[in-house]
């Protein structure tokens, strides 16, 4: 039986192999003409040292000078040696373009747009046959009618039969614009992908999720892939816009939070206007057990002054979580300036 194994490159470009049965990771990715780093192919020089971030495998045999105990125990793996016993991911020391390989390009068709409120826009395309991507990376889609791009994260689980995308409408933005005024289903859509280092880990411990605006899509992606696999851990989620309209996606969360028994959530607005039981920033209803004293995972997607919002408020309580991953984003930038993830 062979398994999934997602590599997921520094540049953030992820690419999808198959291990066959007892195959290494190394065997995998060469065999369909990924090079990642590799010498000896022995288990001795550690040139092909990653880091398995989830998922059960065989680290194989090599020698202490390749792989210290201590690194297999934070999860290192020599990629010439680990042979995959259930899906992986696999974080990758290297650019895809060293590894001689690029994000996949895919041209869908435009399934439907849906305006949420005066501030936000939902679209989906059709799924491209053979599309893996991991909960909560992003795509690259070409505007149509231009050459200019921009990124926007799945609100849709890996396997749906359609990829649906929440976007924020700015009035002269080229993307917004489009979806506003020409959209049409059945309409040609291109981008590549999925790319991006944000992403659902392995869960291990209680996880805090922090959204702000249409940093909700990768969240959504999350809690669907949550529902199909199931969570034994709290999961909860501040989810902190700047006005009213600005507040979508409710009538999904609350039905995830019908489905996964342990996912809870709470809605910030951020206007003294606002008539909203819950107001300010997200950080002032980050209640001191939901931080679980450090042991918690915090994902955080929300335009970058609420990410050093956030960061500088952790310090401020003296916490510091067991994993910190977040991902800024500029709304209307180009794809390639537009998120910035660790």
């Amino acid at each position: 039986m062979g398994h999934s194994i997602a590599l997921n490159f520094e540049d953030g470009v992820t690419r999808f192999v198959e291990a066959r049965a007892g195959e290494t990771i190394a065997d995998a990715s060469y065999r369909l003409g990924i090079n990642i780093p590799l010498d000896c192919r022995d288990g001795a020089c550690g040139t092909c040292k990653c880091r398995v971030e989830s998922g059960r495998y065989d680290g194989g045999s090599y020698i202490e000078d390749a792989l210290t105990e201590e690194e297999a125990a934070e999860g290192l793996a020599l990629a010439c040696q680990a042979r995959p016993e259930s899906d992986l991911v696999v974080a990758i020391p290297s650019t895809s373009a060293a590894c001689k390989t690029r994000p996949q390009s895919y041209e869908v068709g435009l399934r439907s747009v849906e305006r949420l409120s005066e501030t936000s826009i939902a679209f989906s395309l059709d799924a491209p046959a053979g599309l893996a991507f991991l909960p909560g990376q992003y795509v690259s889609l070409r505007v149509p009618g231009t050459e200019q791009r921009r990124a926007y994260s799945f609100s849709s689980a890996p396997g749906a039969d359609a990829l649906s995308f929440l976007v924020r409408d700015i009035p002269q933005g080229l993307m917004s614009t489009w979806l506003r005024e020409a959209a049409r289903p059945g309409a040609a859509m291109e981008f590549t992908g999925p790319s991006g280092s944000f992403y659902l880990r392995e869960v291990t411990r209680p996880l805090l999720f922090l959204a702000g605006g249409t940093g909700l899509a990768p969240f959504l992606s999350m809690l669907g892939k949550l529902v199909g696999t199931g969570c034994d851990q709290p999961v909860h989620l501040v989810y902190g816009v700047t006005n009213d309209a600005d507040l979508v996606g409710v009538d999904a969360l609350e039905d995830y939070a019908a489905r996964i028994d342990s996912f809870s959530f709470s809605t910030v607005v951020a206007a003294e206007a606002s008539q909203h039981p819950r107001k300010g920033y997200v950080t002032a209803h980050i209640a001191p057990e939901q931080l679980h004293g450090g042991e918690v995972d915090v994902y955080l997607c929300g335009p970058p002054a609420m990410v050093d919002a956030v960061r500088a408020w952790l310090g401020a309580q003296g916490v510091t979580p067991a994993s910190f991953h977040y991902e800024k984003f500029s709304p209307s930038a180009p794809a390639d300036a537009q998120r910035l993830a660790a």
